[in-house]
């Protein structure tokens, strides 16, 4: 089972872009695009879209993530969940996990959770 990605906006372009040229099985859709939430979206609306849409979403956002998806599941909402980039990692690093977490996890893995990478 391959996971399908929501790259928050504030996420560096490299990133989609890096990830569609070495892994083209891998959905990947960026905040801002046709299709996906506008940019300026803010997160619990954004949450809703990736619910709704089966996206993982792929962010850098460390402080309020945890208390919106607290706030999304107290609501009876669910998420498939949220991956945080490590800022200890490069780019390419980020990235290579990126990859093998969406090709080696198994539907609903994630769901709501937040996931610091890399994966232990």
């Amino acid at each position: 089972m391959t996971l399908r990605y929501l790259i928050d906006e504030n996420v560096n372009p490299i990133y989609p872009n890096q990830i569609k040229l070495k892994e083209r099985e891998i959905f990947i859709q960026v905040v801002g695009e046709p299709g996906t939430p506008p940019k300026g979206t803010l997160d619990p609306e954004i949450l809703c879209w990736c619910e709704e849409n089966n996206f993982i979403l792929v962010t850098n956002n460390r402080t309020s993530m945890p208390v919106h998806l607290a706030e999304h599941i107290a609501v009876n909402r669910h998420i498939p969940g949220i991956f945080i980039l490590n800022q200890n990692l490069s780019v390419g690093e980020n990235i290579e996990e990126l990859i093998l977490v969406a090709l080696a996890s198994e539907d609903g893995e994630y769901k709501d959770r937040i996931v610091y990478l890399p994966l232990p």
